[in-house]
């Protein structure tokens, strides 16, 4: 399966640009499509406000968020042009999740933003929902943006769960064209049921198959999470994204308890690709 048709979430944050021009650099690098979504959320103020003044705010809101779609797909046709990609500007008005999620079915992968703690933008808890609703693999941009490179160095995160099974097939245009790929066990279990002999060894076979040269490394998280031991493994071998199965645990738990996809969702130094 080759990556030929991407949607990237477009909004008015600040960090929409970072994320349209890591978009603008996978369709480069694998001849896709690129589609720009931006979502209008639909207005609705309650119903015991008197009803001119409710239609003047709502008609003012409307306008306004309007004005902000036209803005931006102004900068998305000039970008995307002058890289020479093939894209079109999609608008629609809705529920965010609901039309991205409408979007999402209809693609090979969805691009979105990691919410800013910083800033008031719609993405908090979006890419979360999503990766679970959608059937198909999310790439996730840091607000602090992506590296120049994206896809050449490779971080997969293994632990022979579905959800990373998952992850690495849906990823395997990325990991073929990559120059290196890393796969890493974090605290492997030793068992039939588990990673065998050697960690990480058996999928490293699989990939070879598919023309992925991947190398198989093992690690034991002591005195650190593992969603931190990931970012740490990650700058170590200056990877460009790390690709790993999302909610091996339910995602209530994860909310309760914590978990490495909630980690990676907050502290993420690196596009994330995800799949569940």
């Amino acid at each position: 399966m080759a990556i030929q048709d991407l949607v990237v979430h477009i909004d008015s944050s600040q960090a929409v640009e970072k994320r349209l021009e890591a978009a603008i650099r996978l369709a480069q690098t694998h001849g896709a499509h690129l589609t720009g979504l931006y979502v209008i959320p639909t207005t609705d103020f309650p119903a015991f406000m008197e009803v001119p003044s409710a239609f003047e705010a709502i008609q003012k809101v409307r306008e306004s968020k309007a004005q902000e779609a036209e803005t931006a797909q102004v900068a998305f046709e000039e970008v995307t042009k002058r890289s020479g990609i093939r894209a079109e500007w999609r608008c629609t008005e809705g529920g965010l999740t609901d039309k991205l999620a409408e979007s999402a079915r209809y693609a090979d992968l969805m691009i979105l933003g990691q919410h800013n703690p910083d800033e008031h933008d719609a993405n908090r808890g979006l890419a979360d929902r999503l990766v679970l609703e959608i059937g198909r693999p999310c790439l996730i941009i840091p607000y602090i943006g992506a590296r120049e490179s994206l896809g050449q160095r490779v971080l997969v995160a293994w632990n022979a769960s579905r959800e990373a099974v998952r992850a690495v097939n849906d990823a395997l245009p990325i990991l073929q064209a990559a120059d290196r790929v890393v796969v890493l066990a974090v605290n492997p279990a030793y068992s039939e049921a588990g990673e065998g002999d050697i960690p990480s060894a058996d999928i490293c076979h699989h990939l070879a198959r598919h023309g992925v040269h991947a190398e198989a490394e093992s690690t034991v998280a002591q005195d650190i999470d593992v969603g931190s031991l990931l970012l740490s493994h990650a700058a170590d071998m200056g990877a460009d994204m790390i690709v790993m199965g999302a909610y091996g645990h339910s995602r209530w738990r994860e909310m309760v308890l914590g978990g490495v996809s909630r980690e990676m969702f907050q502290t993420m130094t690196v596009p994330v690709f995800m799949s569940h």
